[in-house]
């Protein structure tokens, strides 16, 4: 018996299902079947009836998955406090909102090497939404997303915050004094996409003050600021992803009557026996964005 044995025994059972146990585990269908019987001859026991097309455990796979989540947090805890960093090895599935990858990505990107050299990284650039979405299709191990994955199993914890500074460009010939929202109202407005946070702000903001409003809505950040620098509309984004658009001059800062919240980003992952690595690179991510604080 190992403990890649009891992993695959304990995902399985949790999933149901060997084809998201081989995502989640990274490998092919077969070697989770393969794992699984030699577990079951090992014991003498069947662990999962398979008449139907979900895995289901048995009455002595349920007294098994008992002993397999201890077994699998007291080697998680064995890692932690004796294994050498460098000896940690798997592949991690990153998924990072567009703003995380402009900014901070990098360098966690760096920690993580210089922590954990061994550990491959798989990067997932989406919107937030998309993100919660495979974090718990487990498709992806850990999300740096706007919002909380309220799901069973999984942590949230706040990551950073951005404000928002109204843009445009120079070539827009707009006054030096503060708009109003009446004015901004006829002005196109580029932001995120539709059903986002800032998106859904700004048309609550601006409606009732003119309800003929110009949004143009994109998934890409490099999109927005382009449409934004040639001169397509002004745009609210956070002044670390476009401060050499400021310095250069291709941008300016506008005085808005009324300003758009926060962008809050939180990192969610999973929380399950076997899961340090995962935690451990959560962890990393906290306490760079802590000792930046400093």
């Amino acid at each position: 018996m190992n403990i890649r044995s009891l992993e695959t025994f304990y995902w399985l059972a949790k999933l149901g299902n060997f084809r998201a146990t081989g995502e989640t585990l990274h490998v092919s269908q077969p070697t989770i079947s393969a794992r699984i019987s030699g577990l079951e001859d090992e014991l003498g026991v069947e662990l999962f009836d398979r008449s139907g097309r979900s895995a289901v455990l048995t009455a002595k796979g349920r007294e098994l998955l008992i002993y397999a989540e201890k077994i699998l947090e007291l080697h998680q805890e064995l890692l932690e406090k004796v294994a050498d960093p460098e000896s940690i090895h798997g592949t991690i599935r990153l998924g990072v909102a567009e703003t995380i990858a402009y900014t901070w990505l990098p360098k966690l990107i760096e920690r993580i090497n210089e922590t954990y050299p061994a550990i491959n990284l798989e990067l997932d650039v989406d919107v937030s939404p998309s993100l919660a979405e495979k974090l718990i299709k487990r498709e992806i191990d850990i999300a740096f997303l706007i919002g909380d994955v309220r799901h069973e199993g999984f942590v949230t914890k706040h990551f950073c915050s951005y404000s928002l500074t109204w843009v445009a460009s120079k070539k827009m010939p707009l006054p030096e004094t503060p708009l109003s929202l009446s004015s901004l109202a006829r002005i196109p407005i580029i932001t995120y996409p539709r059903m986002s946070e800032p998106h859904t702000y700004i048309r609550s903001l601006i409606h009732p003050v003119g309800r003929s409003i110009q949004i143009h809505s994109s998934s890409s950040l490099s999109t927005i600021i382009r449409m934004t620098v040639d001169g397509m509309g002004v745009s609210a984004l956070p002044k670390e992803i476009v401060s050499s658009e400021l310095q250069s001059g291709r941008l300016r800062e506008l005085e808005v009557e009324a300003n758009v919240p926060d962008l809050v980003f939180n990192v969610a992952y999973i929380t399950a026996p076997g899961g340090h690595i995962v935690r451990a690179i959560a962890d990393l991510s906290l306490a760079l964005v802590a000792s930046n604080n400093e």
